[in-house]
């Protein structure tokens, strides 16, 4: 798939990531789960934060590859697992077509799924989410962004005017 597909853009900084996961783990809390299985890339960083605050030190990883930038490709698993996720909490950052989460749903059929956004096409596939985010809106994620220096406005339009 292209980036034609998107149409709007979501960025979401740090800070709101650590508040989202936060509020999706007051969803989990009551819950125990012998461990957690991160989908890398993406998951890592969700994983690491409910690990924390659901005390869970058991953290595993299914690594799959299925986007090149913006563009959604074929499925690569890289590492699977060899378990069926009874127990288990599975964790990524979202659920967008559906395509990882039908190939982590056959590797791990009773794992409990989780992610922090999710669209509607790909929504059905995990058991919770915290945020529903339109199909056609492209998130950015604070580990795919840089900080840097922007010249105050007025430095800028007078640069430009000179």
């Amino acid at each position: 798939m292209s980036i034609d597909r998107y149409h709007q853009q979501f960025t979401v900084s740090w800070d709101q990531l650590h508040r989202d996961v936060r509020a999706l783990c007051h969803q989990l809390v009551e819950r125990d789960f012998q461990g957690i299985v991160a989908i890398t890339r993406g998951g890592l960083i969700p994983a690491a934060l409910i690990a924390r605050e659901l005390n869970v030190r058991l953290v595993d990883t299914v690594c799959i590859k299925s986007y090149e930038h913006q563009d959604q490709g074929g499925l690569q698993v890289m590492k699977g697992i060899d378990h069926d996720g009874a127990g288990w909490l599975l964790v990524d950052d979202l659920v967008d077509t559906g395509n990882t989460a039908r190939a982590v749903r056959e590797m791990l059929p009773e794992a409990h799924f989780v992610t922090v956004y999710a669209k509607p096409e790909g929504r059905p596939l995990v058991d919770q989410y915290l945020t529903e985010v339109a199909q056609d809106c492209w998130i950015q994620f604070p580990w795919d962004m840089g900080v840097a220096y922007v010249e105050p406005l007025v430095d800028q339009v007078r640069s430009r005017d000179s």
